[in-house]
């Protein structure tokens, strides 16, 4: 059984007793294994003695998202449709948008089931989906550990405000479940479109017509077994010296995971049952930055409706920065100058051509890499929306609340005013020297040039 605090029902008409099936809406958590949503979709069918269909829409207008973004989530998903199939459930994909499948499938389903998702673009599909739902409409959280609302019913200042509400009830909630196949079989079923054949990704994605930005990134493969196959390198070899070496950016310290959680193909639950029981003093460190951290982003996400804008920034940074607006910047570069990697510093042309290259970036550079546009921008604002934007279009993970929380903690977000100084007045400041001291930065260069060479290879 679901626990009934990660179920909302958006929509109260009665069940379509003259539907065909239940169907799941798939689009937050783009998994099998567990999966809350679908878990619950099977229960509802099995009591109304239904079959299930499983259904995704394919957007292409989505803002700044990338062919190689669409690639990773393809691969994800044909392993889906096999895992479904194996089950007896038929997986339609809808290739002209996720509204225009929905609306054609409506008239055929019993009970509507979704998995949550925090940000604008992705709450307003739910929304205007309820509007026209003709049966019940129910959202299932899938891709917490802890139900959002139940964990706050506001903003949480920072990590330690949201730790301690929390870290109690993160044993409770991380309940492992199996996906058992429902009682019926629909594979027979065919849907009211031309689903989307998802063994040619290529031809899927020409149709699309995406832009390429960055180019591919055939380094990483979607999917549910390439997630848990990272997870079991990370425990293998790199759970032993988290704590202290993660944020080495000489070193891949890193889980890897960023970008199988931000499309839903693994679930934070599986990762903390894979580690938790592990005898090593990096296990609280690792499960600070999945739980913690990650929960304070969704959090940021869901309760500031400003999150992607630099109005959302807390009053006393906006205040500090707007005081300091007029100081003479050392150095101004262009947004394009910055999307190239063209500027004087080497340790951030590194970080930004591992963002453009490779699709990710060491998030200590990530810092150092906001940090600095923040000083070589015009203003403030037009930094915030340059990093933003460089971040969704290029991270495997952009446009995740982990994302957007770490653009803004940049600008002083999830911080605490620090000493005043001249450009950015009470946010904390980092600099080329700092980096110095701390790491080896000719060993991070070495290792991103080295990378990058790779996936030449490899394209």
């Amino acid at each position: 059984m679901i626990e009934p605090q990660r179920i909302s029902l958006l929509a109260i008409p009665p069940v379509n007793e003259a539907g065909a099936y239940v169907l799941y809406w798939m689009q937050a958590a783009q998994r099998v294994r567990q999966n809350e949503a679908l878990a619950f979709a099977i229960e509802q069918a099995n009591a109304l003695k239904k079959p299930l269909v499983v259904y995704f829409g394919l957007e292409r207008s989505f803002s700044t998202a990338q062919r190689r973004h669409f690639q990773f989530m393809l691969e994800g998903l044909a392993e889906v449709q096999q895992t479904l199939h194996s089950l007896g459930i038929p997986f339609w994909v809808h290739h002209d948008g996720i509204l225009a499948g929905l609306a054609k499938l409506m008239p055929s389903v019993s009970v509507l089931v979704t998995d949550r998702a925090y940000t604008r673009t992705e709450r307003l599909w739910r929304k205007q989906v309820a509007h026209f739902a003709s049966c019940p409409f129910f959202e299932i959280e899938t891709n917490v550990v802890v139900p959002l609302k139940l964990a706050s019913d506001k903003q949480e200042y920072s990590a330690a405000t949201l730790r301690r509400k929390i870290e109690r009830m993160i044993g409770y909630f991380a309940q492992s479940i199996e996906i058992e196949a429902p009682s019926l079989s629909t594979l027979s079923l065919e849907p009211p479109f031309k689903p989307v054949e998802l063994s040619d990704f290529s031809q899927v994605l020409d149709s699309l017509s995406l832009e390429q930005k960055g180019g591919a990134c055939p380094h990483l493969k979607g999917g549910e077994t390439q997630a848990h196959a990272k997870l079991s390198l990370f425990i293998e070899s790199k759970l032993d010296g988290y704590a202290t070496l993660h944020n080495d950016p000489s070193n891949t310290y890193s889980s890897s995971l960023s970008p199988y959680l931000h499309f839903g193909q693994i679930s934070a639950i599986d990762i903390y049952h894979a580690v938790k029981d592990v005898d090593l003093p990096d296990v609280p460190v690792f499960l600070e930055e999945l739980i913690v951290r990650r929960e304070l982003a969704y959090n940021y996400a869901w309760y500031n409706p400003l999150y992607d804008a630099y109005e959302g920034l807390p009053a006393w940074a906006l205040k500090s920065l707007a005081y300091h607006e007029q100081d003479r910047r050392p150095v101004l570069y262009s947004f394009a100058e910055l999307e190239q990697a063209q500027t004087h510093d080497t340790y951030w042309n590194a970080a930004q051509r591992e963002l453009t290259e490779l699709g990710t970036m060491h998030n200590y550079l990530r810092m150092y890499w906001g940090k600095k546009i923040i000083e070589w921008s015009p203003t403030p604002k037009e930094a915030f929306n340059r990093a933003l934007a460089l971040n969704n279009t290029y991270q495997m993970d952009g446009r995740d609340p982990n994302g957007y929380a770490g653009v803004a903690w940049c600008f002083g977000t999830h911080d605490r005013p620090w000493a005043e100084r001249p450009i950015f007045g009470n946010i904390r400041y980092m600099n080329d020297k700092g980096l110095e001291r701390k790491f080896d930065m000719s060993g991070y260069i070495a290792r991103i040039e080295k990378e990058i060479a790779l996936k030449n290879r490899l394209s």
